[in-house]
């Protein structure tokens, strides 16, 4: 969750990365000012009249961060401490995570600063609605492509593309990703950033010769992303001890029945209450001894504070920059491997850019095929990364973004579109 201190600011902490990277690529001063800050940023306000009759105003946000290698792709989060900056931060982090599985998009974000737990679906509808509307000269198949994040799902996708449509007047299914399968939608898309987060499990167990049958997790987060990741490794054989979402944690030591945790969670929303498990807190549930740690919730969860007492061997980023640059140092100090996450949770855009080249041919893809597709890109992805930390002997975090930078960075001498 973000904080409000200035050493905690998202969009500081992507700039911070970015000089990192840059200063070992030995990056031009004009290169850098080229690539470093978004393109376009937009802020609008969204009034929606709620159930009760009255207007509310809320604060919402489309950050195209780069256009270099293709349109703007990100997703569009909904949730009351939504900030410019963060927007900016995560709009960052999607352009090198495209660049990173080289897929030809630059990096977007959108978010709205709200509440959606307390609002009514039609609220939320008239909100999507109203928001779509005032970033409508920003999106488009060739331009910007959002997509669901934080509390926003295929039904949000829907009536983007429906009130995109309708402006245009006839139905654009390529604005969007996401959405549900009758309208354009790509199969496995709703698995896709777990199954990248495990496919790139998979390489890091390989390289550190860790087996990953009987492995222990800890798994920060269960929403779509953890559970599809705690799942996954489970039918593989670890064992997860402990996984927690806003509400509450439940651990067991001798690993806990995600099928059974998650059809709960199904059931009530909530992980709290699963039988044969202990209640854990938040602190205690990030400090477990594990071999795999999985962050998949909020920005920050890392901290300088927290990071000495984490004792995973491996640290897979399923959320977007759950490390802080302090607790990365110390993490990799202390010799974890970290799976950054413009790697580790680029299965969600690689599947996005399965679904937008699906509905721009108006031909789909039989599952496997995705599945299999996505297995090649994150393999793929993982080793240039794993090449270059061992090339350079950086850490996993500089290299993955010394890859993203790099072919931003080429493109944009390719192109010749300096000034």
């Amino acid at each position: 969750m973000l904080t409000t201190t200035r050493a905690e600011n998202a969009y500081e902490l992507a700039l911070q990365n970015f000089d990192a990277a840059a200063a070992v690529l030995g990056l031009d001063d004009d290169t850098r000012e080229m690539i470093k800050f978004p393109e376009r940023v937009l802020t609008v306000s969204v009034p929606v009249r709620m159930d009760d009759g009255h207007i509310h105003r809320f604060e919402a946000y489309r950050v195209q961060h780069s256009s270099a290698r293709g349109p703007g792709k990100g997703g569009i989060r909904y949730h009351p401490q939504v900030t410019l900056d963060e927007v900016k931060a995560l709009a960052t982090w999607m352009t090198w995570k495209c660049a990173v599985v080289n897929i030809p998009f630059g990096g977007a974000k959108g978010g709205v600063t709200c509440d959606p737990k307390h609002m009514s679906p039609h609220e939320l509808e008239r909100l999507t609605r109203r928001y779509t509307s005032a970033i409508l000269p920003l999106i488009g198949p060739e331009k910007d492509i959002p997509a669901p994040d934080v509390y926003t799902n295929s039904q949000t996708m829907a009536w983007i593309m429906d009130t995109f449509s309708m402006m245009k007047g006839y139905a654009v299914p390529g604005v969007v990703t996401g959405k549900p399968l009758n309208l354009g939608g790509s199969l496995g898309r709703n698995e896709a950033t777990g199954r990248g987060v495990f496919y790139t499990i998979e390489r890091a167990c390989e390289h550190l010769g860790l087996p990953l049958n009987g492995a222990s997790v800890v798994v920060q987060g269960f929403g779509n992303a953890g559970s599809v990741t705690a799942l996954l490794l489970h039918n593989a054989g670890a064992k997860v001890i402990a996984v927690n979402d806003s509400t509450a944690g439940v651990y067991n030591r001798n690993g806990l029945n995600i099928p059974e945790l998650i059809h709960l969670k199904t059931l009530t929303g909530k992980v709290e209450g699963f039988p044969e498990a202990e209640p854990i807190t938040p602190e205690d549930l990030l400090t477990l001894e594990c071999d795999i740690l999985v962050p998949a919730a909020l920005e920050n969860a890392v901290r300088v504070d927290n990071a000495p007492r984490v004792r995973a061997k491996i640290v897979a980023e399923a959320a977007n920059g759950p490390l802080t640059p302090a607790a990365d140092r110390i993490l990799e100090n202390k010799g974890v491997f970290i799976i950054p996450d413009i790697l580790c949770n680029a299965g969600g855009v690689t599947v996005s850019y399965f679904e937008w080249v699906q509905d721009e041919q108006h031909l789909f893809w039989q599952e496997q095929d995705i599945y299999d597709r996505l297995e090649r890109v994150m393999k793929t992805a993982f080793h240039d990364v794993l090449k270059i930390r061992l090339d350079h002997k950086v850490h996993m975090r500089i290299a993955a973004n010394m890859l993203g930078i790099g072919r931003v960075a080429d493109a944009v001498r390719v192109r010749g579109i300096y000034p």
